[in-house]
């Protein structure tokens, strides 16, 4: 009895010593991604030569992505270790699949020697990363990696680097066989049998280089690079070319069963003339080779396609037809398509196993595509559909999640409903709590369909909800501030309601502007089916139109009430929330000039204690440049916390917090430069988490235990671009983190 008491007494300390470490090591498998997968730009596809299974890519919010099952499923690389690159490839060891190299971030040139669990900085440079990093098969010592304009080379594994002395352009891909390295850049392929000692130029002939490939065989060198298409009076000049050993100039190799259009078929073509860009070969079977393409126009032949020689470019046939609507669609069916009845194009990027060159990963947008029959059939990555992919199909996570999400809601009324905004993606909903997902359809949606800000619930009728859209997304974060995302066409959006639980949707009619609706509440003691609803307007720089729109009707008809708000130059209103005293509380984001100055008119929280008559401002006293979100006590509507960015090159960012209706503020924390928020627990008394959401110094989530005297940082989650944080009201123990551009990530409370 005594040993077994003992051994029960040594198991139970095992288990605590394997938590303790699990957490001391900051793994992530307590955090589980939420929602949807893909939608987000997803770039640089690589497939290791040790163990074509296990593929990596980079996508444009910061996050890289491993698969260990091609693709089946995906696991985040933590954005403490690793952040990514969209205009660098990296590369895996040719024999060790532990050994992966590969940039993080701008300039930074980082290594694993664990599969992806851990990165140490191999080198720094003073110029962006660009191109690939390329490592000799033979000779993994030996490597290239595109620097700015230049090829830098290294031979004892990335310790040092030089320059590849006469070599233009940035690169663009590199081939090695033995101690012989093919290098091409955007101005032309090079040669060198000793590695940057001396190169040779054999391309002259060919200018703008996209995309290049090689392999091979029985002695045979086969090389292919694609450069822009052209119409040279009536006739297509450009597209692929190959080079032979043995040949005196490159060969064009624009056989039958590709697209020569020289001008385009309909409207929504990405170029007039026929384009091709990605390019990959094997040393297995040089003969064999895929090429991407853009499209001249929707059908097939003009459609984007990845297409597929056997006899090294005289001939070729497409194999990618994604399409439903025309036939021999062979491509597995995403939530969108399943939606929407027709397939989205894109331009992709290719990677091929070297072992098998029927086994290719494409990266085409937003979305990931394996073949592992040569092009017969393409499997998507980005989820599967429980069932068959239809109308309304519940969908599967696969961990590839790179869509921003602005709320994470549970339905006051059926616990087992879930919501989320998203951006980009607009909008879906879970019957199953969380466990599967359902997109919204074409034909039920928002008229805005980028971007769904957030949600308000009837509170004593199932089913009924407001909902904010636009088709401005990311507001108010940099890349709108910023402006660069700041479309004409995009700066629309309004109200919808819907009474099916989020089934479908009606734009709500009345006096509102046609421009981003960014956040409503509704008045909870308001009378049933005539609530008084508040939203806020996204204006431009005019200001005209933007601000809070209150209705006291059910959203039949709305009323600006901006008297005192903001400025006449600046009513970029962002969110309105409402205590249960009644006062309300409106933020007003930052306004910028040319150089990313920002301008003080108009910025800063408001609060109005009359019903929206009447707005004063209450952060007078700090420099509320650039204001994000805020959260109010609900016990105490003098208690505020507010969430300030870096402006103007002053250090004015972090969690600030009054305590007397902003007579005052202090600063709770500074974690990083642009502070989103704080989110207080709602059964645990001085539980603070405080979100950063962008250039955050490895972690973006972190909590507070003693009501703000200090804050560590959540280092599980794997992403750290957080910003609002939900509360499980059945699980104390359980948050939703929205990310910018990670999805929504389930986890423990501490």
């Amino acid at each position: 009895m005594e040993v077994l008491m003992f051994k029960i007494r040594l198991l139970a300390v095992l288990l605590v010593v394997v938590c303790f470490v699990s957490v001391a090591c900051g793994q992530t498998t307590t955090w589980q991604p939420v929602g949807l997968c893909g939608g987000g730009g997803m770039f640089n596809p690589v497939i290791s030569p040790a163990d074509p299974k296990t593929a990596m890519i980079h996508c444009d919010m910061s996050d890289v992505f491993l698969t260990h099952d091609n693709g089946q499923s995906w696991e985040m690389v933590h954005t403490a270790q690793l952040r990514s690159n969209t205009r660098c490839r990296g590369a895996f060891h040719p024999t060790d699949v532990n050994i992966i190299i590969s940039p993080g971030g701008s300039s930074t040139l980082k290594i694993t020697h664990d599969g992806g669990k851990t990165w140490q900085e191999l080198a720094k440079f003073n110029e962006a990363l660009v191109g690939r990093v390329v490592m000799n098969p033979d000779n993994p010592e030996q490597m290239l990696v595109g620097v700015g304009k230049t090829t830098r080379y290294s031979i004892d594994g990335g310790k040092t680097w030089r320059e590849c002395k006469d070599v233009r352009g940035a690169i663009v891909n590199a081939y090695f066989i033995k101690e012989t390295c093919y290098l091409a850049t955007e101005e032309g392929v090079y040669c060198s049998g000793n590695l940057g000692g001396s190169w040779l130029k054999f391309s002259d002939e060919l200018q703008g280089l996209r995309g290049f490939t090689g392999g091979t065989k029985d002695g045979i060198t086969t090389l292919y690079c694609t450069v822009p298409g052209k119409d040279q009076e009536g006739k297509y000049v450009g597209g692929i070319y190959r080079w032979r050993t043995g040949d005196t100039a490159w060969q064009s190799v624009m056989g039958t069963g590709l697209n020569m259009d020289i001008k385009p078929f309909d409207k929504w073509a990405h170029y007039s003339v026929a384009q091709y860009f990605d390019v990959v070969t094997t040393d297995l079977a040089p003969e064999t080779v895929y090429v991407s393409s853009a499209n001249t126009g929707i059908p097939p032949p003009h459609h984007a396609t990845v297409y597929r020689s056997d006899d090294a470019g005289k001939t070729w046939r497409a194999t990618f037809y994604g399409d439903p609507r025309y036939p021999g669609c062979n491509v597995e069916k995403s939530y969108m398509t399943a939606e929407d009845g027709q397939f989205y194009q894109h331009i992709g990027e290719l990677a091929i196993n070297p072992r098998d060159p029927e086994h290719v990963l494409q990266v085409e947008g937003s979305w990931t595509y394996y073949t592992l029959d040569g092009g017969k059939s393409w499997q998507s990555t980005s989820g599967s559909a429980v069932g068959e992919p239809q109308h309304n199909a519940a969908w599967q996570n696969s961990g590839l999640v790179v869509t921003t999400t602005w709320h994470y809601y549970i339905d006051p009324h059926q616990s087992n409903r879930h919501y989320i905004c998203y951006t980009d993606i607009g909008f879906a909903r879970s019957l199953d709590a969380g466990k599967t997902w359902i997109w919204w359809a074409h034909a039920d949606s928002s008229p805005w369909r980028n971007t769904c800000y957030d949600v308000a619930f009837d509170p004593e009728i199932p089913g009924k909800m407001w909902g904010a859209f636009s088709n401005l997304h990311d507001i108010p974060n940099d890349n709108v501030i910023s402006e660069r995302h700041n479309r004409p066409s995009s700066r629309v959006g309004g109200v919808c309601v819907s009474n099916d639980f989020a089934d479908t949707w009606t734009v709500v009619k009345g006096e509102l502007p046609v421009l981003p609706c960014t956040s409503l509440v509704l008045d909870a003691k308001s009378p049933k089916n005539a609530r008084t609803l508040y939203a806020t307007f996204f204006s431009e720089r005019t200001g005209v139109g933007g601000g809070v729109y209150k209705s006291v009707d059910d959203g039949k008809t709305w009323t600006a009430k901006n008297k005192g708000l903001g400025d006449a130059t600046n009513m970029r209103a962002y969110r309105i929330s409402i205590h249960p005293d009644g006062t309300l509380f409106c933020v007003i984001t930052a306004l910028t000039e040319n150089n990313r100055k920002f301008q003080q008119p108009g910025a800063g929280l408001y609060r109005s204690t009359d019903g929206a008559e009447s707005w004063q401002c209450i952060s007078g006293s700090i420099p509320a440049l650039w204001p994000k979100d805020f959260t109010v006590d609900p016990q105490n509507s003098k208690i505020v916390y507010l969430g300030l960015s870096d402006a103007n090159g002053e250090k004015c960012g972090g969690l600030y917090r009054t305590k007397d209706g902003g007579k005052s503020w202090n600063l709770l924390t500074r974690n990083g430069p642009q502070h989103f928020g704080a989110y207080l627990h709602p059964s645990r008394p001085g539980w603070i988490y405080a979100t950063l959401c962008e250039n955050s110094p490895d972690y973006g989530l972190f909590l507070s235990k003693d009501d703000g005297k200090t804050f560590k940082p959540v280092r599980g989650m794997p992403f750290d671009n957080a910003m609002r944080v939900t509360f499980d009201p059945a699980d104390a123990n359980t948050i939703y983190v929205s990310t910018f551009g990670g999805s929504v990530w389930k986890g423990p409370a501490e």
